[in-house]
């Protein structure tokens, strides 16, 4: 059956992937990937953080660049409104919640940063890593896919990036949330794909260029 947005010519194609990615590795950090706190018990993105690992595995064997980025605020003084407790509380300098999660960064080869905004493209130096390294594509994952995972979307797709979100390395508290804005970036912004054939892109692209 043919929904309105398909009618209205919405998710006419796809993107497709460039010559030169690189992952974007969005809100890893422990604040989102440790039970112990209140962000960090949804098995949804545990799941994502898994899978991730071994996208990167290979994204790092094949060169790929790969940016990770974390949200933290020296005070209240300069954090936005932010709806959420938690983070008022445990998203600060010097607080644990703030560590990369270790299945996730390699700190000799990922290029790490703080950002203070749910994209990880707002007034950080994600802009100038990219244009350095030639890139033309970025796989966005990490979570919340409804929150940073989203917003880093629309301005990776608002920058002139080929964007590709592999579903399996997103994640979000809820199912719902999570595949309700999977498809509407879908059908404007991205392709939405997997990690495995993120991957397999990965290696073709390697030999293509050796």
């Amino acid at each position: 059956m043919t929904d309105a947005y398909e009618a209205a010519t919405y998710n006419s194609g796809d993107i497709g992937f460039g010559k030169r990615p690189a992952v974007l590795v969005i809100d890893f950090q422990t604040g989102f990937t440790d039970p112990q706190y209140p962000l960090g018990g949804f098995t949804r993105v545990h799941d994502a953080v898994e899978e991730t690992a071994k996208l990167l595995e290979v994204a790092r064997r094949c060169n790929v660049p790969v940016a990770s980025c974390y949200t933290g605020y020296k005070s209240e003084a300069d954090m936005p409104f932010w709806k959420i407790a938690a983070v008022h509380e445990q998203f600060l300098w010097g607080h644990p919640s703030m560590a990369m999660d270790k299945r996730i960064h390699d700190a000799e080869y990922d290029y790490s940063f703080c950002k203070s905004a749910p994209s990880i493209f707002f007034q950080t130096p994600l802009i100038t890593f990219l244009t350095k390294h030639g890139i033309d594509t970025c796989i966005v994952t990490g979570c919340m896919t409804s929150g940073c995972i989203r917003a880093s979307v629309i301005d990776s797709f608002s920058n002139g990036f080929r964007t590709v979100v592999p579903e399996d390395c997103s994640g979000d508290a809820e199912e719902g949330p999570h595949r309700d804005n999977l498809r509407d970036v879908g059908r404007r912004y991205a392709d939405i794909s997997t990690g495995e054939a993120v991957a397999a892109y990965f290696e073709e692209n390697r030999k293509l260029n050796a």
